[in-house]
């Protein structure tokens, strides 16, 4: 029996486009668009932050000094959070969950920047029962310890969660620990997955 829903956040709950902060950073940088993407998300930068090995000031000192950013962290951020746009359908369905009276949580690979900004800018967030975030982990899924620390904080192991995830290797990763993984691609077919769990009405 399903007894708690976990949430990805990126591509499910919010969707979320790096190029908007390129485009908006980069003419106050020494790269041009294709040379800042590729340091944003071809090197380990990003990751590391993610994962809690930097916090947001160690992270945006050394993009300012890998790139020439002429800003303050705050200046830094506000491109960040322009990145996001929520997903109003799959938030109206986590709703729906939550109200039955079922434990869910956010399952997510983010930072502390991005964050910061969800907790404030979306009436969704407060509606989870708890938070599961790679960089106060200090892990990145699909390793294990994201996965072990989600079943520690909800209580719960195996087949008494679900999830809902975009990324296939996240997906995998959950139902090789017995987890009742749903790899999201349409609102529909992802709630007739949760419906076929038992966890709400198929529509």
């Amino acid at each position: 029996m399903i007894r708690v829903v976990a949430f990805d956040i990126g591509k499910v709950l919010l969707d979320f486009d790096y190029g908007i902060f390129v485009n908006r950073m980069a003419p106050r940088t020494n790269m041009d668009e294709s040379g800042l993407n590729a340091f944003l998300n071809q090197s380990p930068l990003l990751a590391k932050y993610e994962s809690g090995q930097l916090t947001s000031a160690e992270f945006a000192e050394i993009v300012r000094m890998e790139t020439g950013f002429e800003g303050l962290e705050n200046g830094f951020a506000a491109f960040f959070e322009e990145i996001f746009t929520p997903i109003p359908d799959v938030i109206d369905m986590h709703r729906e969950i939550s109200e039955s009276g079922m434990a869910t949580y956010t399952f997510s690979n983010t930072n502390e920047m991005a964050v910061r900004h969800m907790s404030h800018a979306y009436d969704f967030w407060p509606r989870f029962t708890g938070h599961v975030l790679s960089h106060e982990v200090k892990a990145l899924k699909p390793e294990a310890k994201m996965y072990e620390f989600l079943e520690r904080v909800a209580g719960c192991r195996g087949d008494e969660i679900a999830y809902v995830d975009d990324r296939p290797e996240n997906v995998e990763a959950g139902r090789a620990r017995g987890w009742k993984a749903i790899e999201h691609r349409t609102l529909k077919e992802t709630r007739l997955a949760l419906a076929e769990l038992g966890v709400m009405a198929a529509s």
